[in-house]
């Protein structure tokens, strides 16, 4: 059963889908539904030998094109509505020990096109108002499968971080007349103390509001750009570039393969103009603060969502700099 309920105190959505507890959790290798499906071997969800980026309708969704009719009736203080909607996998390598920071430049631009074709296509359905595409890496994200892939959610209504965001930026808009996002970048810019790499299309940095001790925020840097339906041919490339360098810089950090949340933010698929007040960024969360110990999300931050963050970004940013000075993109 899948169903949207109505929290009144803060105003937001919750997904109700309870056949999610019956999704595969760490199968074995010779079980994973996500390598190819070789010869005489199990069927994995992939029915081809091979494949380059591969993407399929997640057997175990929040959201469904179909919804079923909720379980129960809601009221008008807290109503109850179908969890109509879209959840994607995404496969970008067939080798299951393989991860995406591994990945050549090439495959991760064909990820690129990938994700841009889901957005637009997803986008364009009259119930989906916002196309979330993201990565959760590593058991202590808490992953059900090893097999590097990909998630995409496609929503019926715009998740209260983005809600956030939005106001904020119309905000800003409308007390100086700028773009918040490209103020941001441009400050990052010119400090250059939390930079970890840009080129002509984005910047990577620490943020100087950093909630973890390696959050890494990638932003577009060209007015206009709100989503991957904005990106040139150079973009592409450029984000491809500069995501495998601070993907090796995660790894060469501490010497091993990094965890992290990647969240993909770009503008709503509600038909509204974005163009002012947003801009295409990637957020990632790692769940380490040193390279033996976890940042846990506790009662400050999972109670009321005051993050407290027991490092500087300044001297976080020069770490990540010097391991990928160490690391070999090219």
């Amino acid at each position: 059963m899948s169903e949207l309920r109505w929290h009144p105190l803060v105003g937001q959505w919750v997904i109700t889908a309870t056949e999610r507890q019956e999704r595969t959790f760490l199968p074995p290798k010779d079980f994973c539904p996500l390598c190819p499906t070789k010869p005489g071997a199990f069927p994995s969800e992939v029915s081809e030998a091979d494949y380059d980026v591969v993407t399929f309708e997640n057997k175990f969704p929040s959201l469904r094109p179909n919804p079923p009719v909720p379980a129960i009736a809601g009221t008008d203080f807290e109503p109850v509505a179908p969890a109509g909607g879209v959840c994607e996998v995404v496969c970008y390598t067939p080798n299951h020990e393989s991860t995406l920071a591994e990945q050549p430049i090439r495959r991760i631009e064909h990820l690129i096109q990938v994700w841009t074709d889901r957005f637009q296509v997803l986008g364009d359905r009259p119930e989906v108002k916002y196309v979330f595409q993201f990565e959760n890496k590593g058991k202590e994200i808490g992953v059900t499968m090893f097999h590097p892939h990909g998630q995409i959610y496609a929503y019926p209504f715009i998740p209260p971080i983005i809600e956030r965001e939005l106001d904020q930026a119309r905000k800003h808009r409308a007390e100086t007349g700028r773009n918040l996002l490209l103020d941001i970048v441009a400050g990052e810019v010119a400090d250059g103390r939390r930079i970890i790499a840009q080129n002509d299309s984005f910047a990577a940095y620490i943020p100087f509001f950093a909630r973890y001790p390696y959050e890494v925020h990638i932003t577009a840097k060209r007015p206009g750009t709100t989503s991957f339906s904005e990106f040139t041919v150079a973009d592409r490339i450029n984000l491809a570039v500069i995501l495998k360098q601070i993907l090796a810089a995660y790894d060469k950090l501490w010497d091993f393969s990094l965890p992290y949340i990647m969240s993909i933010h770009q503008r709503p698929t509600d038909g509204q103009d974005y163009a002012d007040i947003y801009q295409f960024h990637i957020e990632f969360y790692p769940p380490y603060r040193t390279k033996d110990k976890l940042k846990y999300l506790a009662g400050s931050e999972a109670g009321v969502g005051a993050y407290i963050n027991d490092t500087l970004a300044e001297e976080k940013a020069e770490d990540l700099r010097n391991a990928l000075a160490k690391a070999k993109i090219f």
